[in-house]
This record gives C-alpha cells, sequence and structure tokens, in this order.
C-alpha cells in the first residue's frame, strides 16, 4: 500500500505595494473621471465669456516635457535595478526637472488667462472647470516631483539601493498615470473643448 504525501502550499498574496498603488491609480482615475465629464459637460454653457477657444493654445512644449518624462524615469528605473546609482539619480533629477518644467508652463498659461483676459475660477464655467480640471493634475504633478525629490535625497544621502527598485518602479507607475491623465486632459480641454 502506498502513501501519498500531498503537500499544500499557501497562496502568494499579491506585494502590498503593488495592490496599494494599484488601488490609488483606480481612484484617482475615478476623480479624474469626474473633472473630465464635469469640464466637457460645461463646455459652451457659460453665460459670458471669456470662451475656451477664445483664450486657449494647445500647450506643446509643456506636453513634451511631461510625455518625455515618462521615458526618464524609465531610465531611472532601469538604472536603479542594474545597480548604476549615477544614471538611476540623473534619470530622477531629469524626471524632476521636466515635471517641474510642466508646472512651471501651466503656471504661465494662468497668470496669462488671469491677467490677460480675467479668466478665474470664478468668472465662468468654463474657469470653473477648467482650475478644477488642469489644477487637479498639476497637484498630482506636485506630488510626483515631490515624491521624487525626497527619493532622489534618500538615494544621494546613501539610503537607497539596487534592492529598493521594486519600491521605486511604484513611484514611476504613479508617474506614468500621471503622464496618461494629461492626455485625457488635453484632449478634453485642449482639443474636444476647444
Amino acid at each position: 500500500m502506498s502513501t501519498s504525501v500531498q503537500t499544500h502550499t499557501s497562496p502568494r498574496l499579491p506585494d502590498r505595494g503593488r495592490v496599494g498603488m494599484t488601488c490609488l491609480i483606480i481612484t484617482e482615475s475615478a476623480f479624474f473621471s469626474i473633472f473630465v465629464v464635469g469640464y466637457l459637460f460645461y463646455i459652451g454653457k457659460s453665460q459670458h465669456g471669456p470662451q475656451p477657444a477664445d483664450v486657449l493654445e494647445f500647450p506643446w512644449l509643456a506636453t513634451a516635457c511631461l510625455l518625455s518624462s515618462s521615458a526618464t524615469i524609465m531610465l531611472a528605473v532601469a538604472g536603479l535595478r542594474a545597480g548604476a546609482m549615477a544614471r538611476f539619480s540623473l534619470g530622477l533629477l531629469a524626471t524632476m526637472v521636466l515635471g517641474a518644467t510642466f508646472l512651471g508652463f501651466t503656471a504661465m498659461e494662468w497668470r496669462g488667462l488671469i491677467e490677460g483676459h480675467g479668466l478665474t475660477i470664478r468668472t465662468n464655467l468654463f474657469g470653473t472647470t477648467f482650475y478644477s480640471l488642469v489644477g487637479f493634475h498639476a497637484a498630482h504633478v506636485m506630488i510626483g516631483v515631490l515624491a521624487m525629490s525626497l527619493v532622489l535625497s534618500l538615494s544621494l544621502l546613501g539610503h537607497v539601493e539596487k534592492r529598493h527598485a521594486e519600491r521605486v518602479e511604484l513611484l514611476s507607475w504613479y508617474w506614468h498615470f500621471v503622464d496618461a491623465v494629461w492626455l485625457a486632459v488635453l484632449a478634453s480641454v485642449y482639443v474636444i473643448g476647444r
């Protein structure tokens, strides 16, 4: 009589960081969807100007900066995985600079809209929905830049090593999400909504 030994392996739970970042991205996607739908719903319903077509210009340079930052953060993560700390730090710094440049372009756009056209968040429905949607996105870019500056600081102090690549990759997920959201904002505000 033969006896068979059954081994039970417990199922491996997914990584908490991946689950957490996935949940964050899903909930933030819902928030952004609400803002995009609100913006598109209220386009053309303002009683008085200015209207989007009167004041908005397509943000070519800002878009180029933000979208290219997805490549630089990928290079940073690849550098960390390879243990090339200088390449990691340089890629992260480049990503931060591109993100901060995007924010600078956003600030210049807002200044022109406020001072040149009198468009504020209280001017009309366009102003309210525009500043809410674009501002919500800019806040996410700022959070990403701040998070990267913290990681870069820790790296320069010697506290980030190759073994932390998985965690830094989760930060890159957030950054790619911010870039993808910009494509939705860009299409809604500067293409469809104009």
